[in-house]
């Protein structure tokens, strides 16, 4: 019976540390071997281990069945192994004994066993090259989902603390595909399951074995006693151990998790090229390396043992080497049982190494069960993660059964916001709040006022990359949440303030804009004479072909070696200025074509000067028109007054809300916020 509703119930009560409120285990963090684990990874295992199998065995469900026959005999492989060797003793033993030395079955034998360790290896090679099908297929899979999921979470979804969490336990899952055979990170796959059975066969057959040879001996039921403690005692000592852990070992105290949080963004610092200038100018390096050092210390413990030397000196530790001890002991007296078969009348040489090597190999493969076992209790939490992840419904997209398709007017797109109200993820006071305007199709809104008062804001709910938390929006007299985001983008150009640079070619930082045209070098050509960066792209050696050198945008780390080279004469640095003309350049790769409606430009002239200010201006008004009018509405932000005169409308924006909006004489005649910008200004 299911004691929780859905996949990402029970994962989540996974993570609850138990005895405290409201508290969860870090993303990743092990869950302990309890009986309340053990029913959580029970529901999940049987809602997710299905659809995960159907996933990752959908393109090659022969090969995967033929790998997990091939499996299950391989457990049987030890067992032959020794049964062979033994006979070849025993003849070896009989000629030795009776001083007959014609030993015609010895050939045999050796021809045997020679035939065996062939089939063996052609079976182990046949096992290897079918998993290594089946495993990169099946980690392509799960790799393409996971990606796909990453690419087509929105902003507000992954505000969602709870779907971050869930979403990297889902990446930790698809990294266990990593190794076949053995995943990734300590973790297994599901294709690993093959690897259980082949281990619980192995056990099976060395059991087999062992009482098969123990019954020749007349103190048999001695023998199989004793070597059932033998082989147990240390495994059961070992769980008692981890059972009566306590759960805290595991997790990050609160100083840790601080010191933990603190030394990733000393990492980061240590090896970001973006703030290079500042860590060099200010003389940051002793500061960041001891904040690191400190942070280091105390994840490891050193702090506390400088402390008190003597806090590793306790019963746990002392168990621990009492366990070893035990397990020396216990060595040892394997050998008793051999001694009791020797002097049985039916005892061989042959028979006692084929029963010591028995042992000893159930001894070892119960210890691989065991440990594989407890990987599989944190890799069902993980694949419950991945379960749930899958089922992540981005919110920006419109429920089931209320989207509608995108028709545009023919003058551009209508927008009409009553009411809009907006407060960041953790923040207590909102960044909009009453925004209300009406914009007709071809219109230009110039949206302006102070540093934080929710100008970019408005802009990113505008291209639907943000949601708002209450009001309407209306696009083309239709709510823009009936809309699909990526239809909605289609139909639109952009410009953010914050723009990506990517350490890429020219061409490819300005094809983005339009993938449809990464590789038309004509298309690419002309959005960059549109945004009146000829003369950068010209000025570089190899043009639209050189790379340029993003400063650390991309990455806060060292890329691997033989990846990416290190910034040097390949990658070309260019100025703030610079790079605005290639973010512009990128947005005219779509902005004047039929099917884009709006423009939205955030601070698109922020780092140009007077000149290139008006230019791109006049470009932005011939791309929204043709011969018969206006086709695009155009917002554009800017604070810059002088910009803001060539708007049809404007919107003066204060505290998070549009105080003043009308045209640029208009707001002059109030005298009101505007207009003393203006003057202020003059």
């Amino acid at each position: 019976m299911r004691t929780h509703e859905s996949t990402f119930d029970a994962w989540l009560a996974s993570r609850a540390v138990p005895g405290s409120k409201g508290l969860l285990l870090t993303p990743g963090g092990r869950r302990n071997l309890t009986v309340r684990n053990v029913r959580l990874a029970i529901d999940i295992a049987k809602e997710a281990t299905p659809k995960v199998l159907r996933m990752v065995w959908g393109r090659h469900r022969l090969r995967a069945l033929v790998l997990l026959s091939l499996n299950i005999a391989r457990g049987a492989f030890p067992a032959l192994r020794g049964y062979s060797q033994a006979l070849i003793i025993n003849e070896i033993q009989t000629a030795f004994s009776t001083g007959r030395f014609d030993m015609k079955q010895l050939p045999w034998l050796l021809g045997r066993e020679f035939s065996r360790m062939i089939v063996e290896s052609v079976l182990d090679s046949l096992i290897n090259s079918t998993e290594k099908v089946v495993y990169n297929s099946a980690r392509l899979e799960v790799e393409h989902r996971q990606m796909q999921l990453q690419l087509q979470l929105d902003i507000p979804t992954l505000s969602d603390p709870l779907v971050r969490d869930v979403v990297h336990e889902s990446d930790l899952f698809v990294r266990s595909f990593a190794q076949s055979g053995a995943g990734g990170f300590g973790l297994l796959s599901p294709l690993d399951i093959v690897r259980i059975l082949s281990l619980i066969c192995e056990v099976a057959s060395h059991v087999f074995i062992i009482y098969s040879l123990a019954r020749t001996s007349p103190s048999h039921s001695f023998i199989l006693l004793l070597t059932a403690v033998i082989v147990l005692f240390p495994h059961i000592v070992t769980w008692l151990r981890m059972c009566s852990r306590p759960d805290s070992d595991d997790l990050y105290s609160p100083q840790e998790a601080a010191a933990a949080a603190k030394l990733e963004k000393m990492r980061n610092l240590a090896y970001s090229e973006t703030h290079r200038r500042e860590i060099l100018a200010f003389g940051l390096g002793p500061w960041i390396l001891r904040c690191w050092d400190n942070a280091r210390r105390t994840i490891l413990g050193l702090e506390e043992l400088d402390s008190d030397p003597f806090k590793e000196l306790s019963f746990s530790s002392l168990f621990a080497q009492l366990q070893l001890s035990l397990a020396d002991i216990l060595a040892v007296s394997q050998n008793i049982p051999l001694l009791l078969m020797l002097q049985s009348s039916g005892g061989s040489l042959g028979s006692v190494a084929f029963y010591r090597n028995s042992v000893q190999g159930l001894v070892f493969t119960l210890r691989e069960l065991m440990t594989t076992a407890r990987m599989l209790l944190q890799s069902v939490f993980l694949m419950g993660a991945f379960s749930a992840a899958m089922d992540i419904r981005p919110r920006l997209m419109p429920a089931k059964g209320r989207a509608v398709p995108y028709l545009p007017l023919s003058r551009g797109m209508r927008i009409e916001a009553r009411n809009l109200t907006y407060t960041y993820p953790g923040s207590m006071e909102p960044a909009l709040k009453g925004v209300s305007f009406k914009l007709e199709p071809g219109e230009r809104l110039a949206i302006v006022g102070h540093n934080g008062s929710g100008k970019s804001t408005l802009a990113q709910i505008l291209t639907r990359i943000l949601d708002f938390d209450s009001g309407e929006l209306l696009v083309n007299d239709v709510d823009i949440r009936r809309y699909d985001p990526d239809e909605y983008h289609r139909h639109l150009s952009t410009i953010f303030q914050g723009f990506s640079k990517f350490n890429a070619s020219v061409a490819k930082n300005v094809g983005v804009g339009y993938v449809e045209h990464l590789y038309n070098h004509a298309e690419i050509h002309r959005a960059v004479k549109m945004a009146g960066a000829s003369h950068i792209v010209d000025a570089l050696p190899r043009r639209l072909k050189a790379r340029l050198d993003a400063s650390g945008s991309d990455s806060s780390y060292p890329q691997m070696p033989g990846l990416q080279p290190w910034p040097s004469s390949t990658h070309h640095g260019l100025s703030g200025g610079e790079w605005q003309h290639i973010a512009l350049s990128r947005a005219f790769m779509r902005a004047d074509r039929s099917e884009v409606d709006l423009l939205v430009l955030d601070e698109p002239t922020s780092s140009l000067d007077a000149h290139a200010q008006n230019r791109t201006f006049d470009t932005v008004e011939k791309v929204s028109c043709s011969l018969k009018g206006r086709t695009k509405t155009v917002v554009f932000i800017t604070h810059r007054l002088s910009t803001a005169r060539r708007a049809d409308k404007i919107a003066y924006m204060q505290n998070g809300t549009i105080v003043e909006f009308g045209t640029h004489q208009e707001l002059l005649d109030r005298k009101g916020a505007y207009a003393a910008l203006h003057h202020a200004s003059i």
